[in-house]
Protein backbone atom coordinates (compact mmCIF):
# COMPACT_ATOMS: atom_id res chain seq x y z
CA UNK A 1 0.00 0.00 0.00
CA UNK A 2 1.34 3.14 -0.76
CA UNK A 3 1.55 6.30 0.97
CA UNK A 4 -1.16 7.81 0.29
CA UNK A 5 -3.88 5.09 0.27
CA UNK A 6 -2.19 4.55 4.13
CA UNK A 7 -3.26 8.00 5.19
CA UNK A 8 -6.44 7.68 3.67
CA UNK A 9 -7.42 4.31 5.19
CA UNK A 10 -6.28 5.87 8.51
CA UNK A 11 -8.51 8.90 8.39
CA UNK A 12 -10.95 6.71 7.22
CA UNK A 13 -10.86 4.39 10.51
CA UNK A 14 -10.14 7.93 12.52
CA UNK A 15 -13.13 9.03 11.08
CA UNK A 16 -14.78 6.05 12.52
CA UNK A 17 -13.26 6.36 15.46
CA UNK A 18 -14.40 9.86 15.95
CA UNK A 19 -18.11 9.22 14.95
CA UNK A 20 -18.76 6.35 17.81
CA UNK A 21 -17.68 8.67 19.83
CA UNK A 22 -19.97 11.62 19.00
CA UNK A 23 -22.71 9.25 18.69
CA UNK A 24 -22.31 7.95 22.13
CA UNK A 25 -22.17 11.31 23.76
CA UNK A 26 -25.28 11.85 22.10
CA UNK A 27 -26.69 9.06 23.72
CA UNK A 28 -25.30 9.35 26.41
CA UNK A 29 -26.87 12.77 27.19
CA UNK A 30 -29.98 11.87 26.25
CA UNK A 31 -30.46 8.30 27.83
CA UNK A 32 -27.45 8.34 30.36
CA UNK A 33 -24.22 6.60 29.96
CA UNK A 34 -25.18 2.67 30.51
CA UNK A 35 -27.79 2.73 28.27
CA UNK A 36 -25.93 4.18 25.56
CA UNK A 37 -23.04 1.92 26.45
CA UNK A 38 -25.28 -1.14 25.89
CA UNK A 39 -27.08 0.33 22.73
CA UNK A 40 -22.79 0.80 21.00
CA UNK A 41 -21.98 -2.15 22.36
CA UNK A 42 -24.99 -4.11 20.32
CA UNK A 43 -24.39 -2.01 17.08
CA UNK A 44 -21.00 -2.75 16.90
CA UNK A 45 -21.66 -6.46 17.37
CA UNK A 46 -23.59 -6.23 14.75
CA UNK A 47 -20.99 -4.64 12.55
CA UNK A 48 -19.01 -7.35 13.17
CA UNK A 49 -21.30 -9.95 12.98
CA UNK A 50 -22.29 -9.15 9.22
CA UNK A 51 -18.40 -9.99 7.92
CA UNK A 52 -19.27 -13.30 9.55
CA UNK A 53 -19.41 -15.17 6.91
CA UNK A 54 -15.39 -14.04 5.46
CA UNK A 55 -14.53 -16.35 8.77
CA UNK A 56 -16.62 -18.82 8.85
CA UNK A 57 -15.60 -21.70 6.32
CA UNK A 58 -13.05 -22.04 9.49
CA UNK A 59 -15.28 -23.14 12.16
CA UNK A 60 -15.44 -24.45 14.49
CA UNK A 61 -11.93 -25.43 14.64
CA UNK A 62 -9.41 -24.56 12.41
CA UNK A 63 -7.46 -21.72 14.34
CA UNK A 64 -4.64 -21.68 11.87
CA UNK A 65 -6.90 -21.24 8.98
CA UNK A 66 -8.43 -18.29 10.34
CA UNK A 67 -5.40 -16.59 11.40
CA UNK A 68 -4.33 -16.28 7.68
CA UNK A 69 -7.51 -15.42 6.59
CA UNK A 70 -8.34 -12.75 9.60
CA UNK A 71 -4.84 -11.02 8.77
CA UNK A 72 -5.17 -11.07 5.41
CA UNK A 73 -8.38 -9.46 5.43
CA UNK A 74 -6.79 -6.39 7.91
CA UNK A 75 -5.60 -3.59 5.53
CA UNK A 76 -2.28 -2.83 5.72
CA UNK A 77 -2.51 -4.64 8.85
CA UNK A 78 1.14 -4.40 10.10
CA UNK A 79 1.33 -0.28 9.99
CA UNK A 80 -2.17 0.05 11.13
CA UNK A 81 -2.65 -2.59 13.80
CA UNK A 82 0.64 -4.21 14.32
CA UNK A 83 -0.67 -7.48 14.76
CA UNK A 84 1.50 -10.15 17.24
CA UNK A 85 0.50 -13.76 16.74
CA UNK A 86 1.54 -14.47 20.23
CA UNK A 87 -0.07 -18.21 20.00
CA UNK A 88 -1.76 -20.35 17.10
CA UNK A 89 -2.29 -24.07 18.79
CA UNK A 90 -5.29 -26.47 17.82
CA UNK A 91 -7.04 -25.49 20.61
CA UNK A 92 -6.07 -21.46 20.78
CA UNK A 93 -5.35 -18.36 18.69
CA UNK A 94 -4.03 -15.25 20.77
CA UNK A 95 -3.46 -12.14 18.75
CA UNK A 96 -2.17 -8.76 20.59
CA UNK A 97 -2.51 -6.08 18.13
CA UNK A 98 0.27 -3.17 19.22
CA UNK A 99 -1.42 -0.20 17.26
CA UNK A 100 -4.95 0.86 16.62
CA UNK A 101 -6.10 3.91 14.49
CA UNK A 102 -9.88 4.23 16.11
CA UNK A 103 -7.53 4.59 19.66
CA UNK A 104 -4.74 6.55 18.25
CA UNK A 105 -7.78 9.27 16.65
CA UNK A 106 -9.63 9.45 20.07
CA UNK A 107 -6.53 9.92 21.97
CA UNK A 108 -5.23 12.81 19.03
CA UNK A 109 -8.44 14.61 20.00
CA UNK A 110 -7.95 14.06 23.96
CA UNK A 111 -9.60 11.54 24.85
CA UNK A 112 -7.63 9.37 27.21
CA UNK A 113 -7.69 7.66 30.74
CA UNK A 114 -11.18 6.39 32.02
CA UNK A 115 -12.70 7.54 28.74
CA UNK A 116 -10.51 6.00 26.16
CA UNK A 117 -10.41 2.37 27.80
CA UNK A 118 -14.41 2.82 27.55
CA UNK A 119 -14.59 3.42 23.68
CA UNK A 120 -11.91 1.26 23.58
CA UNK A 121 -14.60 -1.54 25.64
CA UNK A 122 -17.18 -0.64 22.98
CA UNK A 123 -15.15 -0.94 20.17
CA UNK A 124 -14.14 -4.46 20.90
CA UNK A 125 -17.59 -6.14 20.43
CA UNK A 126 -16.76 -5.59 16.42
CA UNK A 127 -14.55 -8.86 16.85
CA UNK A 128 -17.22 -10.82 19.55
CA UNK A 129 -19.82 -10.15 16.32
CA UNK A 130 -16.94 -11.75 13.87
CA UNK A 131 -15.62 -14.01 15.51
CA UNK A 132 -18.70 -15.31 17.40
CA UNK A 133 -21.11 -15.39 14.97
CA UNK A 134 -18.36 -16.75 12.22
CA UNK A 135 -18.62 -19.80 15.08
CA UNK A 136 -15.47 -19.57 17.16
CA UNK A 137 -15.50 -18.65 21.00
CA UNK A 138 -13.40 -15.71 21.60
CA UNK A 139 -12.67 -13.89 24.53
CA UNK A 140 -11.48 -9.76 24.06
CA UNK A 141 -9.07 -8.15 26.08
CA UNK A 142 -9.41 -4.45 25.54
CA UNK A 143 -6.68 -1.88 25.99
CA UNK A 144 -6.51 -0.66 29.82
CA UNK A 145 -5.15 1.99 31.67
CA UNK A 146 -1.11 1.21 32.27
CA UNK A 147 -0.76 -1.17 29.43
CA UNK A 148 1.08 -0.96 25.89
CA UNK A 149 -0.13 -1.14 23.08
CA UNK A 150 -4.19 -2.18 22.48
CA UNK A 151 -6.67 -5.36 22.05
CA UNK A 152 -5.62 -8.63 22.52
CA UNK A 153 -7.51 -11.35 21.35
CA UNK A 154 -8.30 -14.92 22.47
CA UNK A 155 -10.13 -17.47 20.12
CA UNK A 156 -10.29 -20.70 20.90
CA UNK A 157 -12.61 -24.04 18.88
CA UNK A 158 -16.41 -22.96 18.91
CA UNK A 159 -19.42 -25.35 19.44
CA UNK A 160 -19.22 -28.34 16.88
CA UNK A 161 -21.99 -27.69 14.22
CA UNK A 162 -25.05 -30.00 13.48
Amino acid sequence: MDDQARELLRSAIGSRALFYRAVFEEMRDEIGADLATTIMKRAIYKRGAAIADTFSPYAPADLKGLKDAFLDFIPDAETMFAPEVAECTDDSLRIHFHRCPLKESWQGAGIEGEDLEHMCGMAGCVDKGTFGKAGFAIEVDTWKQGREGCCRLHITPGPAGD
